[in-house]
């Protein structure tokens, strides 16, 4: 795979990517986000509510030595069992008790990875997510609603070997304009919203295969 380039898209206009940094809630757990998509990472650094410009890092990572899970190449199962096991979809009683089987049954060790490759869980992802877990979202059609999500691919830096194959390439640093980008991803989330309940609420929908009975 040799070296390629990745962008990381944030408020702070310095980030110091640290072995064993980062949130155990987002999607793929603790590590590094970054996108090869420098658009969305524009998107990604001004998401957030506060009206501040953001920042776009660039980055070069080796991954000759690197081994790099990646969960296009698995089921959308896989996915969100991942997703589930950092992220909740509910807060109820049920769900944390199906979540666990749901995990159990479909989830995937990655812990041996140095980098896990993926979808990113957008806003519009949680409108599924909270839906797929209610059993109102038919398995058939789950594929489907998330790929009209524009669900960006991210790469998560896990293992200390990865960091250390991650070099900042400095004369990359861009500014970006809150503005124009929060804007963008604010249609972009809008736009998805709509085209998957118009989908969940199609005869497409047969709600027969449900999280409840996939476990």
């Amino acid at each position: 795979m040799g070296k390629i380039i990745l962008y990381h898209g944030t408020p702070n206009k310095i980030v110091t990517p640290v072995f064993g940094g980062g949130e155990e809630k987002h999607d793929y757990g603790k590590g590094f986000y970054l996108t090869e998509n420098i658009e969305l990472a524009k998107e990604w650094a001004v998401c957030r509510p506060q009206e501040a410009n953001g920042w776009v890092h660039k980055y070069e990572l080796d991954c000759d030595s690197l081994k790099i899970f990646d969960y296009q190449e698995a089921s959308i199962m896989a996915w969100l069992a991942e997703l589930m096991k950092h992220r909740a979809a509910a807060e109820s009683k049920r769900y944390k008790i199906l979540a666990a089987k749901f995990i159990d049954k479909y989830g995937i060790d990655t812990s041996n990875y140095d980098v896990i490759k993926g979808w990113r869980a957008n806003a519009s992802y949680f409108y599924i997510a909270k839906e797929f877990v209610r059993d109102n979202i038919d398995v058939e059609i789950l594929e489907e609603l998330l790929s009209l999500g524009g669900l960006g691919i991210q790469y998560c830096i896990k293992s200390e070997l990865a960091y250390e194959n991650l070099r900042e390439i400095r004369d990359g640093l861009l500014s970006v304009a809150y503005s124009e980008f929060n804007q963008k991803y604010n249609q972009r989330d809008d736009s998805a919203r709509k085209r998957m309940r118009d989908l969940v609420n199609s005869d497409a929908n047969k709600v027969t295969n449900v999280f409840s009975t996939l476990i």
